[in-house]
């Protein structure tokens, strides 16, 4: 196939653009192109099939585990499963799934604010020790967060505080993470003349802060609510140190109790392990359009 042409009113020849392709002195060959595509698919199946398991084994028996083939149905038991998931958790499990989705939700909301504002005042502001508390929070992304389980349950014993949603609440509202980027984010895409020309017009740090910074800082509170909530959803050591009520479980634990059983209908199990997961690929569907999109537009600002 011939090279499509065109000609300048001077008389040069000259290949045009292609569009909606990029510039041909950077276009990827073909080959990369196939490679890449190659590899997506690859990434995209190895990341899909153990939902779609979950899917297929969220319908089977115990007897259908083992004798039917993974990825397809063996008998079809989902109100059968779902019942005996009632039963097997006292009703409690539609309970265990709002719990989960009251601590996350109301961890990412705080815990993102926190972050964005710990952040914003360390890439903006000058004061002593800064630097030092940049390095401890670079510290804490470092540290395990199952090795400050223990110390956490003892200053919430003594502070009485285990078995309230508090104990929940307070230690996923942290993240060092969300702090440093935060920090990062803050120093990049919110300009100082800005702040500077807002000052003079009499805005106070507050206004500046809620009106403007948070605005600026849209994507990257995108990407740090949706860490900090993943992140508290699948929490499991923590509730299990801190909750010994079963109202006050969220879903991650109350099936680690079903598991605990002798000989457990496995399929009940996986049937709460895919509604216990849907809420957190719900969220992402939603948030990635917010998340792509700002984060394309914060990456232009100057």
């Amino acid at each position: 196939m011939a090279t499509p042409t065109a000609t300048t009113r001077d008389g040069l020849v000259y290949r045009p653009s292609i569009p909606n392709q990029p510039p041909r002195s950077i276009a990827p060959s073909t080959t990369a192109r196939n490679l890449t595509t190659v590899l997506l698919v690859f990434v995209a199946v190895y990341f899909l099939m153990p939902i779609l398991w979950l899917f297929f084994a969220s319908s089977k028996s115990n007897s259908g585990m083992v004798s039917s083939f993974g990825f397809w149905f063996a008998e079809v038991n989902w109100a059968s499963n779902w019942n005996l998931l009632m039963e097997w958790t006292n009703g409690m499990f539609p309970r265990w799934v709002l719990n989960s989705v009251f601590y996350s939700t109301v961890s990412a909301a705080v815990g993102t604010v926190v972050s964005v504002a710990c952040g914003y005042a360390i890439a903006k502001f000058a004061f002593p020790g800064r630097h030092v508390i940049l390095v401890v929070i670079m510290i804490g992304l470092l540290m395990p967060v199952a090795l400050l389980t223990v110390p956490l349950y003892v200053m919430f014993l003594h502070a009485g505080l285990v078995n309230t949603v508090w104990a929940m609440l307070i230690p996923s509202m942290v993240s060092p993470f969300g702090v440093f980027l935060g920090q990062v984010y803050a120093k990049a895409s919110v300009p100082t003349e800005l702040l500077e020309a807002a000052r003079i017009d009499g805005a106070g740090e507050a206004r500046i802060f809620f009106t403007m910074v948070l605005r600026l800082l849209a994507p990257a509170m995108v990407t740090i609510f949706l860490f900090i909530f993943v992140a508290t959803w699948n929490n499991f050591l923590l509730p299990l140190m801190m909750f010994d009520d079963p109202a006050l479980k969220p879903v991650t634990q109350g099936l680690y109790g079903m598991v605990s059983y002798f000989d457990p209908e496995k399929g009940s199990i996986m049937l709460g392990s895919l509604l216990g997961v849907l809420p957190l690929v719900v969220l992402f569907l939603f948030l990635q359009r917010f998340w792509v999109s700002g984060l394309a537009a914060g990456a232009v600002k100057g």
